[in-house]
This record gives C-alpha cells, sequence and structure tokens, in this order.
C-alpha cells in the first residue's frame, strides 16, 4: 500500500492517540455510567475536548516522537565535523532571515531516503532533520533549498495550524461517530437506553476509523496548500534559485527511483498525480511546485 506511506507521521500518531481518547470516553460513559449532559449539545461540546486534546497532545510531542521514530540524533553544535558544523550554520542563518528568535535544533538520522522534516510545538520550540540519504545525493546549494523550505514551516506556524486544523476534524470525527452509533443502536431514539451497548460500542469505534480516515483527506488537502507556501518562503530566505534547485534535484532522484511513478517517493512526495489516491497525499506533485515557483511574478 505504497499510498499508505505518504500519510504524515503526525496524523498517524494523531489518529491512535484520538482514538485512545475514544475508547477512554466509551468506557466513562458505557461501563461507569457516566452521563454527557444537554444531549448531542454535550456530546459535541466533550468531543472538543477531547478532539483537541489529542490533536495538542500530538504536537506537544512532536519533537520527541519524530526523534525516537527516526532515531534523529541532534547536531552539537561544537561538533568538529565540518559538513555537520556547514548545516547547523545554514540552518542558522535561514532562522535569521525568516525572523526566528530561536533558531531550531538540527539532527541527521541514517536513512538511504532522500528526506529531510521540520517539526516542534512553537516557532521556538522546533527540529529541522535531515536523512544522510540527502546529504549524500544532494550538493550544498540543493541542501540549503531544502533547509529553507523547512524554516519556511516553523516560520509559517505550520505545526500549530495543521493542529488547529485537526482538531476541528477531530471534534467532528469523534462526535458523528457517536451521534450515528448511538441512533443505530438505539433504533433512533436518542432518549432510548434499551440499545446494545456492545453494538454502539463497536459501531463507534467502526465509524471512528472509517471517519478518521476520510477526514485524512481534508487534513491532507491542507497540508498540501501550506507546502505550496513553504516553497514560497524557502525561495525568499534561501533564495529562489536554490530553492529550485532543491526541487529539481528531487523531481531527479524520484524518477531515478521510480521512472514509472510506482515506486517509492523521496521525501515522501510524488512526482505526478496519481488520480484518487493522490488525495492521500500530504505534498503536492513536484512539477507543479517547480511550475509555481517558475512562473512570473512568484
Amino acid at each position: 500500500m505504497k499510498w499508505f506511506k505518504r500519510i504524515s507521521l503526525f496524523i498517524l500518531v494523531n489518529l491512535l492517540v484520538m482514538l485512545t481518547i475514544s475508547l477512554t470516553l466509551n468506557i466513562l460513559t458505557g461501563i461507569f455510567g457516566i452521563r454527557i449532559p444537554m444531549g448531542y449539545q454535550g456530546l459535541l461540546f466533550m468531543c472538543a475536548i477531547f478532539g483537541f486534546s489529542g490533536a495538542f497532545i500530538t504536537l506537544i510531542l512532536s519533537k520527541f516522537i519524530a526523534k525516537r521514530f527516526n532515531g534523529v540524533q541532534v547536531i552539537d553544535a561544537k561538533t568538529t565535523d565540518p559538513e555537520l558544523r556547514d548545516l547547523v550554520a545554514m540552518v542558522e542563518n535561514l532562522a535569521r532571515n525568516a525572523g526566528l528568535k530561536v533558531p531550531p535544533e538540527v539532527g541527521v538520522f541514517d536513512s538511504p531516503e532522500i528526506n529531510a522534516f521540520a517539526t516542534g510545538p512553537s516557532r521556538n520550540n522546533s527540529l529541522i532533520a535531515v536523512s544522510t540519504g540527502l546529504l549524500r545525493a544532494m550538493n550544498r546549494t540543493e541542501i540549503e533549498g531544502v533547509l529553507g523550505h523547512e524554516t519556511a514551516h516553523i516560520a509559517n506556524g505550520d505545526m500549530v495550524t495543521m493542529t488547529l486544523i485537526q482538531g476541528v476534524v477531530n471534534t467532528f470525527v469523534m462526535f458523528l461517530s457517536r451521534a450515528l452509533a448511538s441512533m443505530i443502536a438505539n433504533g433512533g431514539d436518542r432518549d432510548n437506553r434499551r440499545g446494545s451497548f456492545g453494538l454502539q460500542f463497536m459501531l463507534t469505534m467502526v465509524f471512528d476509523i472509517c471517519f478518521g480516515l476520510l477526514a485524512s483527506i481534508l487534513v491532507n488537502y491542507f497540508s498540501r496548500r501550506r507546502e505550496f507556501r513553504a516553497d514560497a518562503g524557502g525561495a525568499k530566505f534561501a533564495g529562489r534559485d536554490k530553492m529550485l534547485s532543491g526541487l529539481l534535484k528531487l523531481q531527479t532522484e524520484f524518477e531515478q527511483i521510480a521512472p514509472d511513478n510506482s515506486g517509492t517517493a523521496v521525501l515522501k512526495i510524488s512526482n505526478k498525480s496519481s488520480g484518487w489516491m493522490s488525495m492521500f497525499s500530504t505534498h503536492p506533485p513536484l512539477e507543479e511546485r517547480i511550475r509555481r515557483l517558475q512562473a512570473p511574478g512568484k
């Protein structure tokens, strides 16, 4: 399932957090008999609390999760390795250009893929990590373009923005799941308490998963829009030529890895649209990103 790899780690972790909270809510309301007041209005309020909690817990833990999941080794600012020292200097310079008060931590993780990402709960508490595969495949100009893109994500507050969007999505996923499960289990009467708790519990979990996957399409749509903004920011902070060099290098590497557009994508992105499955992609097609940067006046 190659398309599944394109779903961001943030969304996957958030879905797991939401399902854990959902299970807890089901136990509290079903087994222990804790009642939610005010009917569906109370349910919506409760789902908003849990939905945003799941998103913000994921945001707060984002750096820790990224480091542990990817094995990121943060570069010591006093390192004697000239390549790593240059990497830190590039990020610090880009951070100054972006107006960041605190430069992001810079880390490297061992992976043959050409990959880089930015994460963290705020502009002043962030991390930019690059793969060893990226360092081997790209020259300094191309690397700086990629780092400019990641710095723009931080400067634009994309992590917080996506968290707020995810919180709204979580709220309605949890609310609709419980409302529909209750109506089905209780024969359409929300005041009927004779419905099967087991059936309602099962339906709720199924709806949580199904609606969660459908909601990821909406979240990924916003993610793709933020990528265009990050490209523009990368061009501003690092220079348009460097940003384009980075994207063109990615396009070249992708075509070598997957000439038929069927292989694993570098940077978890795609070179061309792949039909309806592209709705699950967190990044727009490379050719479209390059075209926008090359457009006059951009």
